[in-house]
């Protein structure tokens, strides 16, 4: 299953990650320079090659015949292993959405528990590469997506909430859950960095105490508020910086610095290296990244 799966994906990757199937993504990549992202929730399988990806203080690493299963928008690092363009990595990722899972959740059993990290990897099984390989065949059979695509993303959903992933997919389609309260603030967080943070005003969003806001924010993230805040700050600060390499000080003010100097150590901190020095280096470099 696996070599088909190779075969499909790197004949229909494109450099969007976008498919004719909504919500199906394919990635190919021959190079593995460090990147940091915001993660989307969604399930990847990895076909060929490998990934490391760094979440607050965790490490998740998934490979060839794995899966990554994120459920909430969350800020990481991470770099591809060993992907070459004679051996590229190749995966495909299915996008996570509520609507999709909050009907399946009815008929599948569960025990409730502690809230679940966002994040987890694991062995994909071979009734999910299965349904995972005929969802990709549609891609050369366009006639027949429309009807038979959803059908088949929902038996994919169906294998994770009934596999080892269950209760951290679970999360995404129960109203009420600690991923749905802590979800709002998240969704703040990423609305409004800069402005000032008080974990109070967004526990009073979650609907939550102080105390149980943050130990729920800090299992489903790996991250307490004010790290997560200042990790959006500093991955929008670096974009900002690519269009405007010369005014670090106005992009650090802009992301909710009042300090350069702060913003100059903790950019650093992050980054490797200085905000001006890293702003020029991927003005030179970026076209040539995939």
């Amino acid at each position: 299953m696996l070599e088909e799966m190779r075969r499909l994906i790197a004949t229909h990757a494109r450099p969007d990650l976008r498919t004719p199937i909504d919500g199906l993504l394919l990635s190919r990549v021959d190079a593995s320079p460090p990147e940091h992202s915001l993660t989307e929730p969604l399930l990847v399988i990895m076909a060929q090659g490998g990934k490391r990806l760094v979440l607050g203080s965790e490490v998740f690493e998934y490979r060839a015949g794995q899966v990554l299963v994120v459920t909430a928008t969350l800020p990481v690092s991470g770099h591809f292993l060993r992907a070459t363009p004679g051996r590229p990595a190749l995966g495909m990722g299915l996008v996570l959405r509520p609507e999709a899972i909050a009907p399946l959740l009815l008929r599948a059993l569960h025990k409730s528990g502690a809230t679940p990290p966002a994040m987890a990897t694991g062995p994909a099984g071979p009734e999910l590469l299965d349904a995972a390989v005929r969802l990709l065949r549609l891609l050369e059979h366009p006639a027949d997506a429309p009807v038979l695509a959803p059908l088949i993303e929902q038996e994919i959903l169906w294998r994770l909430l009934t596999g080892p992933h269950g209760a951290v997919v679970r999360e995404i389609g129960r109203a009420g859950s600690g991923l749905d309260h802590v979800g709002r603030a998240i969704r703040w967080l990423h609305e409004h960095y800069a402005e000032p943070m008080r974990v109070a005003d967004l526990a009073r969003l979650a609907g939550m105490s102080p105390s149980a806001f943050h130990r729920h924010f800090r299992a489903i993230t790996a991250m307490s508020p004010l790290q997560f805040q200042k990790r959006i700050r500093l991955q929008e600060a670096r974009s900002l910086l690519t269009a405007r390499a010369g005014d670090v000080a106005g992009v650090g003010h802009l992301v909710g610095y009042d300090s350069p100097s702060q913003f100059n150590r903790e950019y650093r901190r992050l980054f490797g290296t200085p905000p001006g020095q890293d702003a020029e280096r991927l003005r030179t470099t970026a076209p040539s990244l995939p």
